[in-house]
């Protein structure tokens, strides 16, 4: 674990991320994680990292999202994961799109742990960002389902432990994945605390809609925006909420399978539109929140488009520019 300070970038992260594997050919795929580390090196951006490992959320702290019902569920496949007498199966199948293997409960709690985690650092002023280079993702996953990828509500969860057990008054949730952040919003819509503001491929999995919560500012668009027009929704609709809201902490469902290259949708965003995003975003948390900014990674499935994109993320966040 690198030092850290007040200026730091953190960047959190745990080896039992990429021991969850829902096998071969699909997109939520270890390689993920070990394409970013590999540009991240090639580009200079480790060294500048203070590196924290990322703990495995305590079990009370899930029920701040989810219900007992739901975490007793997950814990249970788990432990059938887990048998040693040859009857485990291989995996287990949450929804049709996420399945379990005998790693997953450990890596999901270290992805929620990383989450909470980062946004004690910030508040705490040991860092003044962090990135959770975590798998698996986290938006999709509702208050009693898992779905498309995704177990635990990483970033639902740190915005409820800002709140609750944090006593923060204004946080922003920004996602800009390309899907929309269903689980979030389910878990989140109508908490005044929290303001949440996206936009979103539709039609398009998971084919829900914004709830119309008044706290909720999801803007759905149509494929093959263009990244000007995305640049608009910023500039026109998330910009100005932010301003009013005066977030305490913004926190980013760093989800980057909008860009071009990536197969799965069809929207054209570019590293260079994930860079601006970002730096519209420091601006506000330098002005409103002490600069704290906490960043989850989310979707990405085109290894290097995911891990440009990333990188180019993470060079605002250290103000690399």
């Amino acid at each position: 674990m690198t030092s850290t300070s007040p200026h730091a970038t953190g960047f959190f992260f745990h080896a039992e991320c990429s021991l969850h594997n829902m096998g071969a050919g699909h997109p939520e795929c270890p390689e993920r994680l070990d394409a970013i580390a590999e540009r991240l090196q090639a580009e200079g951006l480790r060294d500048l990292l203070a590196y924290e490992e990322a703990p495995a959320i305590e079990e009370r702290q899930l029920l701040l999202a989810h219900t007992p019902a739901y975490v007793a569920h997950v814990k249970a496949q788990a432990a059938r994961l887990s048998l040693a007498d040859g009857r485990a199966p291989a995996w287990i199948e949450l929804d049709p799109d996420t399945r379990m293997n005998a790693h997953t409960w450990a890596a999901a709690s270290r992805a929620a742990g990383a989450a909470v985690a980062a946004v004690d650092a910030v508040l705490d002023a040991r860092l003044r960002h962090a990135f959770c280079g975590v798998r698996p993702p986290g938006h999709h996953a509702t208050r009693d389902a898992a779905m498309g990828f995704c177990v635990f509500s990483n970033v639902a969860l740190a915005a409820k432990h800002a709140v609750v057990n944090r006593g923060l008054s204004r946080v922003a949730i920004v996602d800009f994945d390309v899907h929309h952040g269903n689980g979030t919003e389910d878990i989140v819509a109508g908490d005044e605390r929290i303001e949440m503001m996206s936009f979103y491929q539709s039609p398009f999995y998971p084919n829900t809609d914004a709830s119309g919560a008044k706290n909720m500012h999801n803007t759905p668009v149509p494929a093959h925006t263009s990244a000007a027009d995305v640049r608009a929704i910023v500039s026109n609709s998330w910009l100005p909420r932010l301003a009013a809201f005066r977030p305490e902490l913004i926190l980013i469902s760093a989800g980057f399978d909008a860009h071009r290259d990536d197969e799965i949708a069809q929207l054209g965003l570019l590293e260079s539109d994930y860079a601006w995003i970002t730096a519209q975003l420091c601006a506000v948390a330098d002005t409103h929140a002490h600069g704290r900014i906490v960043s989850c990674l989310e979707g990405g499935y085109h290894l290097q488009a995911l891990a440009k994109s990333v990188a180019s993320h993470l060079r605002v966040l250290v103000d690399l520019g």
